[in-house]
């Protein structure tokens, strides 16, 4: 069997599937990738057991079809120092023995029976089907991947939650002590339905998709999901349970707005922060007319550090705590100049949503204040 593809499309895509691949895999033949040739076509599959990320490549001067699986560090570093030129694969599919012809030379090595390979499990029909645009889910997923836990005793809270509903599509995470919810009102279903995606195949999607791909449809059931996009597919298992009430801890009423420049407001957190207790990191905002005081302190070391901002806010003035690593985490996920701050008491919740939200969709990021020692 005989083909020639282009060396930098293979180690792109080499690069993008070898993160499905683990360090330690249950199964000896989860080290490699299984290559498929048929009709002109390349297909090169990675797998965990749980994840499968599959791509194709156009290829030419095909002779023959087959399988057979080669290592992934032999072939990753094999093609990585390449520029690009035609790359001639020669293989006997009886000995497994792989000839790959090159400008400067030749690479000679035995590649793996593929019978071993977990063949893939597609989704049947009937299962639920969601489409957006690419540019859409990678922004949902940058936005909600900080804000997952790593949590053992509630494995759902590990994963980014998609609530499909008549009315929006609304992408969740949460650690229980921030939570993100982007709504999209474009994409709807007439008959609820819900799944968790890991964290895992989460970020495989967020480094796979580009924002010029086009659409991408998600079909799911209650274990599984397929996701498909432009160059593959993503075959995941889903993290199983009832994801909590997401929408009963966010306030619907809190009634202090503050607007103010989202770098500004991040440029000084990151010099308070330094001088804040290094257990708890809380940061303080002191709110008065038009402006926010942002201060720390570490009565230990007997450091301190305070900072004057100007904002737009005209209610009574106010004082509340909140993690700074997590409020840093919050601001560098939302793209919009200013935020708006929707505060009501030192002992609930804050909303931080942008001023200007994205089109068709609404961002909303909580995070839970921690207790001020006055």
């Amino acid at each position: 069997m005989k083909f020639t593809v282009s060396s930098t499309a293979l180690s792109s895509r080499l690069n993008t599937l070898s993160k499905v691949i683990n360090s330690k895999n249950s199964l000896a033949i989860l080290d490699s990738f299984l290559f498929h040739i048929t009709d002109n076509q390349l297909t090169i599959t990675a797998s965990d057991r749980e994840n499968v990320m599959q791509t194709t490549i156009a290829i030419e001067n095909v002779e023959g079809t087959g399988d057979f699986c080669i290592p992934n560090h032999v072939i990753l570093d094999a093609v990585r120092e390449l520029p690009e030129q035609p790359l001639n694969f020669d293989i006997d599919l009886e000995s497994f023995a792989i000839k790959i012809l090159y400008q400067n030379g030749l690479y000679n090595f035995t590649a793996q029976n593929a019978e071993e390979f977990p063949p893939v499990q597609h989704i049947e029909d009937g299962a639920t089907e969601i489409t957006a645009e690419a540019s859409i889910l990678v922004d949902n997923i940058n936005r909600s991947l900080f804000a997952t836990a790593n949590d053992e005793l509630r494995p759902v809270m590990n994963g980014i939650y998609f609530d499909l509903t008549p009315d929006s599509l609304s992408i969740v995470a949460s650690d229980g002590h921030k939570l993100v919810r982007n709504q999209n009102f474009t994409i709807k279903n007439d008959i609820p339905a819900s799944f968790v995606l890991p964290k895992k195949p989460a970020t495989l999607l967020k480094n796979v998709l580009s924002k010029d791909d086009g659409d991408v449809t998600i079909k799911f059931n209650d274990r599984n999901a397929e996701i498909i996009f432009t160059d593959g597919t993503l075959n995941c298992r889903l993290i199983e349970g009832r994801y909590p009430n997401y929408n009963s801890v966010i306030p619907k009423d809190n009634p202090n707005h503050v607007t103010i420049d989202r770098k500004s407001l991040l440029s000084a957190i990151r010099r308070v922060l330094p001088f804040a207790s290094e257990s708890s990191q809380l940061v303080r905002f002191h709110l008065e007319m038009g402006k926010l005081e942002v201060s720390s302190q570490d009565l230990d070391f007997a450091t301190a550090a305070k900072e004057h901002l100007t904002c737009e806010y005209t209610n009574k003035p106010m004082s509340i705590g909140f993690k700074g690593s997590s409020l840093l985490e919050i601001l560098n996920n939302i793209d919009s100049e200013e935020v708006i701050l929707q505060l009501a008491d030192p002992s609930r919740a804050g909303i931080i949503v942008p001023a200007t939200q994205p089109e068709n969709e609404d961002v909303l990021m909580l995070i839970m204040p921690m207790l001020l020692n006055d």
